[in-house]
């Protein structure tokens, strides 16, 4: 299950977690994004490991600011409170999985 993310509940839910997060940010409008969607959803059901979220760019344009956010979909990976992987674009299921493995 993916869980939404915004200003208010960041530093509880990602910089807080005792998991590792990946985040998605997206847009409705963005079409690669709804592409991308789909294989996020998937990996948030099949791995309890890591928690899953999601932040919509029109509604949480605090946090896209704050991450540099230029183009989406982009993918933020944090583990123990701190960013260590990011990918731009459509990524593949196998590289997304790779990256949150590493």
């Amino acid at each position: 299950m993916t869980i939404e993310i915004t200003a208010e509940n960041f530093e509880n839910e990602v910089l807080n977690s005792d998991k590792p997060v990946l985040i998605d940010f997206w847009a409705a409008w963005c079409g690669p994004c709804r592409m991308l969607s789909p294989v996020v959803d998937e990996i948030a059901e099949e791995n309890d490991n890591v928690k899953v979220g999601k932040v919509n760019v029109d509604e949480q344009l605090e946090l896209a600011a704050q991450f540099g956010i230029q183009s989406i979909p982009t993918l933020l990976f944090f583990k123990d409170g701190k960013q260590i992987d990011r990918s731009v674009g459509v990524a593949s299921k196998s590289a997304i999985l790779n990256m949150i493995n590493a």
